[in-house]
């Protein structure tokens, strides 16, 4: 990580004996992902979808950790309908409400990493991190996808989602929603995620 600090000065070490928390958003339209497949030799698959129809699902995922813990995973839903002047992201309070919910649910402090997102270094999520005296929060680096768990997690959902022919928008947020929920009894597959960035995450004991 580079070091940036949202939380106000806060010591990470003395957040240790929390939770470690990784966070990413994603959106899902009715155009679905492309995936491999296996087909006939000289003959390429192809599934027919309509190309049209507007709206989008926005989802902010997060894989919180602790070691001796079960891992978690917890994740905020938006539904767009593509209407005029409707807002097509999450925003600050989306995400602060998600994390409220994560410390409603872990009862402790809670360090955070996630990227550099306008909404995430925003002056309103500034003063929504810093009234949070239990949040410590980390920038990662610029271009740096592979460092957070949460990626690993939209890759394998979209995967499960790719060649799905045109649904309802409807739909899609029920397939999104049950693919999350499926996860998150799937603590071992959120600990492959973790690892999948590199990280050592054992942390150091809390100070007594």
């Amino acid at each position: 990580m580079d070091g940036g600090d949202l939380g106000g000065g806060k010591s990470a070490r003395a957040a240790c004996d929390g939770w470690l928390c990784f966070e990413d958003e994603a959106g899902f339209t009715r155009r679905p992902p492309t995936a491999r497949t296996w087909g006939r030799r000289g003959i390429t698959p192809v599934v027919k979808v309509c190309g049209r129809g507007s709206g989008r699902v926005s989802v902010a995922g997060l894989i919180a950790m602790r070691p001796g813990s079960r891992t978690r995973l917890c994740h905020r839903l938006r539904r767009h309908a593509g209407r005029k002047g409707e807002r097509r992201s999450l925003s600050e309070r989306d995400y602060i409400g998600l994390i409220d919910g994560v410390h409603q649910l872990v009862k402790a402090p809670i360090v955070l990493v996630w990227d550099r997102l306008n909404t995430h270094v925003s002056h309103a999520m500034r003063d929504l991190i810093n009234a949070r005296d239990w949040l410590t929060v980390f920038i990662l680096p610029a271009y740096a996808p592979e460092l957070n768990a949460v990626e690993y997690l939209w890759a394998h959902v979209k995967r499960s989602l790719a060649n799905l022919a045109s649904v309802a928008l409807e739909r899609l947020t029920a397939l999104v929603r049950n693919r999350l929920k499926r996860l998150q009894y799937r603590s071992d597959l959120l600990d492959g995620f973790l690892t999948g960035t590199g990280f050592s995450l054992d942390l150091p004991p809390p100070s007594p």
